[in-house]
C-alpha cells in the first residue's frame, strides 16, 4: 500500500474513533479520556494492529496538545492571582513533594532496584499530570471555582520542581558533574523567572502585537508565540506546558477571549490525540507481572495526592466541597511520570522500571477524570446528612422543652 494512502487511512480511523468515543462518553455523561486511553492501549505495540505509519503525526500531536492544554488554563488567570495564590500555597507544594516523592522512592528501594532508581521512581509518583488535570477541570466547569487557584499552584509548583529535578536526574544518570547539573538549574530558573516577568510587565504589548480582527490571522500569531516559546522553554530544560501556561497567563481582555474561542478546536483534537498517544506507549502484554504492584502504588499515592489536595485548599480557605474536588483532581499521573522512568530504563536501571511505571501512570491517568466527579455527591449527601442531624436535634430539643 502507498506510504500516503496508508497515512490518510490511519489518520483518518483514528481521528473518527476518536469522535466516536467521545460522542459514546457523552451520552453516558462519562469523560472521554479513559476511553482514549483505552483506545491507545488496543491499537499499541502488541495490541491490535500498530499505527507506524503516523506514529511520528501522533508523538508530535500529542506534545501540541499538552502545550495548548496549559495555554488554555494560562488564559484563565493573570500574574497576580497566581502570585497571590503561590504565596499561600507554598507549604502545600513543600507537603506535595514529601508526601508523594516518598512512596515511590520507597517501592523503588523495596524492589531491591538501588537509590538511584529510588531517585527516579519517587519522581514518578510524585508529579501529577497538567494536561489531564486541565482537561478535567475545563470539562467539569470548575476553573472559576476557589479552589481551582490553589490546585494550579501546586501544579506550576510541580513543574518549576521538574525544572530543578530533570537536569539534575540527567546528569547524575549519565555520570556527568554537578557543575554541569549546577548550570542547567540557573539555566532553567532563569528562564521561568524571566517568562513570569514578560506576563506580568508585557503581557499588554504582547496583546497588542497579536490583536486582530481576522480570527485566521489571530490564531496563526498566537500559536506561533505559543510553540515558539514552548520550543525554548523545552531548550532550557523547563516544561514547554510551563512555557504555554505563561504565554495564556500575559494575554488580556478582547485577545484572551478571541485566542480562547479560535484555538478551542485545535485544542480539542490535539489534547485527544495526546491522551490516546499516551496508551499508544504501553504493550498491554507487558502490565499483568507487574499489576498487582501497580494497584498497591496507586492506592497508597492515591490517598498522598488527596491528603495534599485536601490540605492545600484548606490552607486557601477553600469549603469541604473545595477541598475535596481540590484532593480528586490532583491524583492523575502522566507525561511526566513515563519521560522520567524512560529516562531511567535508557540509561540503564532495571527495565521492569519502565514497565511498572506504565502499568502505575495508566491507571491513575484512567482513574483521574473519574474520581473528581465523585466530589459533588459526596458534598450533597453529607450535607443532608448534616441537615437531618439538625432537623432531629431541633425536634429532640423542642419534645424536651414541651415535656418540661
Amino acid at each position: 500500500m502507498d506510504h500516503l494512502v496508508e497515512v490518510f487511512l490511519q489518520l483518518g480511523l483514528v481521528i473518527g474513533a476518536l469522535g466516536i468515543l467521545g460522542a459514546l462518553a457523552g451520552k453516558f455523561a462519562i469523560s472521554a479520556i479513559p476511553l482514549y486511553l483505552l483506545a491507545g492501549l488496543a491499537f499499541g505495540d502488541g495490541g491490535l494492529h500498530d499505527l507506524n505509519a503516523v506514529q511520528n503525526f501522533l508523538d508530535i500531536g500529542a506534545e501540541v496538545g499538552i502545550v495548548l492544554l496549559l495555554f488554555a488554563l494560562g488564559l484563565e488567570y493573570t500574574p497576580r492571582e497566581l502570585t497571590g495564590t503561590m504565596r499561600t500555597s507554598w507549604k502545600g507544594a513543600i507537603v506535595d513533594l514529601v508526601l508523594n516523592f516518598a512512596p515511590g522512592a520507597a517501592c523503588a528501594l523495596l524492589l531491591g532496584w538501588g537509590p538511584l532508581a529510588a531517585v527516579v521512581f519517587g519522581g514518578v509518583t510524585y508529579v501529577s499530570s497538567s494536561g489531564i488535570i486541565a482537561k478535567v477541570l475545563s470539562d467539569l466547569g470548575w476553573l472559576g471555582n476557589r479552589e481551582t487557584p490553589t490546585v494550579l499552584s501546586l501544579l506550576v509548583a510541580e513543574d518549576l520542581v521538574m525544572a530543578l529535578y530533570l537536569p539534575i536526574v540527567t546528569t547524575i544518570l549519565a555520570g556527568l558533574a554537578f557543575a554541569q547539573a549546577a548550570w542547567g538549574l540557573a539555566l532553567a530558573l532563569l528562564a521561568v523567572g524571566a517568562a513570569f516577568f514578560v506576563a506580568s510587565r508585557g503581557g499588554s504589548l504582547l496583546s497588542r502585537f497579536l490583536a486582530s480582527p481576522s480570527d485566521e490571522i489571530l490564531m496563526l500569531k498566537v500559536l506561533g508565540i505559543i510553540l515558539v516559546v514552548a520550543g525554548l522553554a523545552e531548550q532550557v530544560h523547563v516544561s514547554a506546558a510551563v512555557g504555554a501556561f505563561f504565554v495564556g497567563m500575559a494575554l488580556a481582555g478582547e485577545v484572551s477571549h478571541q485566542a480562547e474561542r479560535v484555538l478551542d478546536p485545535l485544542k480539542n483534537l490535539f489534547s485527544a490525540v495526546f491522551f490516546v498517544n499516551f496508551g499508544l506507549q504501553t504493550d498491554p502484554q507487558d502490565l499483568p507481572p507487574v499489576l498487582v504492584i501497580a494497584v498497591v502504588l496507586a492506592v497508597v499515592t492515591i490517598a498522598t495526592k488527596f491528603a495534599t489536595g485536601w490540605w492545600a485548599a484548606r490552607q486557601g480557605g477553600s469549603s469541604f466541597t473545595g477541598r475535596l474536588r481540590a484532593g480528586l483532581v490532583l491524583l492523575p499521573r502522566g507525561e511526566f511520570s513515563i519521560v522520567i522512568a524512560g529516562l531511567g530504563v535508557s540509561a540503564g536501571l532495571d527495565p521492569e522500571l519502565g514497565t511498572l511505571a506504565a502499568a502505575y501512570v495508566l491507571i491513575m491517568a484512567a482513574l483521574g477524570p473519574i474520581a473528581p466527579r465523585l466530589a459533588d455527591p459526596i458534598a450533597a449527601k453529607r450535607r443532608r446528612r448534616i441537615r437531618a442531624r439538625k432537623i432531629k436535634a431541633a425536634a429532640e430539643a423542642a419534645e424536651a422543652s414541651r415535656a418540661a
